[in-house]
């Protein structure tokens, strides 16, 4: 609730400082005191546009201060800490509002700089201002479907998981679907590289198999003659070979004759075996290194376009090997993709039909619930002079666009003042007493539904008095015992029923008029209570009229 509010320099007001309690609060004085000043300098502090005419006149600044006490699960606790402002469970909140004489204005919560919007947001969490010119609370429709909702205990949580379910197939499918048209684009493609690859038949190691067969071969052909010719001095019988063997048989007919034949006879053996082993390896080489045109045109050919191939795909060509797996297992997972769409597409269908059907009953739900209220609501509009007036809550089915976890309907409070009147928004009403106790009969039957724990009523009582008078006090009454109200009127009946009564007075020195606001005490409440009643001069039949409405009350 607020708890304090101090004032500098606005307009009439001085210096300014007041504390409040719970329960209903009102606020009384002669037409012209300023009461509506008191009302701008606390719309500063709750962010409305700041307004160098607010300034008094010859001071530098004003300056509003409001200090709140609240609840430590209340809504703007969570509203600062998204904004980044620091502050403890449970402290008192103090917003305070810096206007300059030439137009500047700052803003601070507890002492840290915040912007307007945020102080903006914040006051509609903290009061509720409900005058001629209200534009926020229950006029705007945007809070009426949660207003509607509370007030008939719906589920709505049901309907929210069941959309958030649908929205997270949805966005599955949406990805999945993205993926598989991506995939989709390369899939010629892919036909043709894999068929390419696999017809090829790239083997790791492959290039330099075929690099080194190459080379042997043109070194073959360049050597090919000399390797006949040592051949020829090996191989035959007239080659090196024959020879060293017909010498080794020949000298081991005669070997035992003397120790050195026979070392002689075993170097020849030794030769003769070294030679062979010359002989096989020359045929090897002669063999790796054959000159065979079809056979190095094959290999040059191959080796050609494995090398091409490498360069086509961007990969070196050891990789392509891998390449055709990779792109071979693309492809079966786009074959496979179609098959994981239609199981998406079907949990799309699932939970869409899920979130409609929770939704529907929802919609029945909230028409039910509508229903209800415009009859509450249609029960208080008499007592307060509205006899004459309709009241409908309007839920309309949005376009699918328009859907959302909180359902497929628009909630609109509407009224129709005369007979025969189409039904029109509430912002529409003309008159702002007329407002005013339409806001309260739908206050009242929405059984403080409102997120604000402070209202205030801006001259709820304009134009009536009398019956419809008490009836608004009565009201009043009954919605403070849960939460703070604080009331500008002209009522006799709705101030003898406030727990707290302030008295706005304006005052001139010769020289400079101010507006001053002071609690009033029981007697001084009394004589107030009786001027509203008799007028310039009190009587002592209005006092003790006022003393009868006190203990009415």
């Amino acid at each position: 609730m607020l708890t304090s509010l101090a004032i500098r320099d606005v307009v009439l007001i001085e210096a300014l400082d007041l504390e409040f309690g719970p329960g209903l609060g009102t606020l009384t004085g002669e037409t012209g005191a300023g009461k509506s000043i008191l009302l701008d300098a606390l719309g500063l502090a709750l962010g409305v546009r700041a307004d160098s005419g607010l300034v008094r006149n010859g001071a530098a600044q004003a300056m509003v201060s409001a200090g709140f006490d609240l609840a430590t699960d209340h809504p703007a606790f969570a509203l600062l800490a998204e904004n980044g402002l620091a502050f403890e469970p449970g402290e008192a909140l103090v917003i305070r509002r810096i206007v300059k004489s030439d137009g500047g204005s700052r803003a601070f919560i507890n002492d840290q700089p915040a912007s307007a919007a945020t102080l903006r947001e914040l006051g509609g969490l903290l009061v509720e201002i409900h005058g001629q010119h209200d534009d926020r609370g229950l006029i705007n429709p945007r809070g009426h479907r949660a207003l509607l909702d509370v007030f008939g205990r719906l589920d709505v949580a049901t309907v929210a998981a069941a959309h958030a379910a649908w929205r997270s197939a949805e966005q599955a499918l949406e990805t999945a679907r993205t993926d598989l048209e991506n995939a989709a684009r390369d899939r010629e493609w892919l036909d043709h590289a894999v068929d390419e690859l696999s017809r090829f038949g790239p083997e790791p190691g492959e290039e330099a198999i075929l690099a080194a067969e190459r080379s042997d071969m043109q070194k073959g052909a360049k050597l090919a003659d000399d390797l006949e010719a040592v051949n020829a001095h090996l191989d035959g019988s007239q080659g090196g070979l024959a020879a060293l063997r017909q010498a080794a048989r020949r000298l081991d007919r005669i070997a035992a004759e003397h120790p050195l034949l026979g070392e002689a006879l075993a170097a020849l053996d030794r030769a003769v075996i070294e030679a062979s082993e010359a002989e096989d390896r020359l045929a090897g080489a002669a063999e790796a290194m054959r000159f065979d045109p079809a056979r190095l045109e094959a290999a040059e050919t191959r080796l050609f376009e494995l090398r091409a191939l490498a360069r086509k795909h961007r990969v070196d060509p050891d990789s392509l090997a891998t390449l055709r797996d990779e792109l071979a297992g693309r492809l079966e997972r786009i074959e496979a993709g179609d098959a994981g769409i239609s199981k998406l597409e079907s949990d799309a269908r699932n939970t869409r039909q899920a979130y409609e059907k929770a939704a529907e009953e929802l919609s029945d739900a909230r028409r039910a619930s509508a229903q209800r209220l415009d009859a509450a609501v249609a029960a208080e509009l008499a007592p307060l002079k509205l006899d004459a007036a309709r009241f409908r809550t309007m839920v309309d089915t949005l376009p699918e666009s328009g859907w959302s976890a909180a359902g497929r309907d628009r909630v609109e409070f509407a009224i129709s003042t005369n007979p025969g009147a189409p039904f029109a928004p509430l912002i529409k009403i003309a008159s702002g007493g007329e407002l005013s106790r339409f806001i309260l009969a739908l206050k009242v039957a929405l059984a403080e539904q409102g997120s604000a724990t402070t209202m205030i009523f801006d001259e709820i009582d304009r134009g009536v008095g009398g019956a419809v008078a008490d009836a608004i006090g009565e009201r009043l009454k009954r919605l403070s015992k849960d939460a703070q109200l604080l009331v500008v009127t002209h009522s006799p009946q709705v101030a003898a029923r406030g727990a707290s009564h302030w008295l706005i007075a304006k005052s001139h020195d010769g020289l400079v008029t101010r507006t001053g606001v002071r609690p009033l005490d029981s007697a001084q409440r009394q004589e107030e209570i009786a001027r509203m009643l008799s007028g310039a001069e009190v009587t002592a039949e209005a006092r003790a009229q006022a003393m009868r409405l006190i203990e009415a009350a």
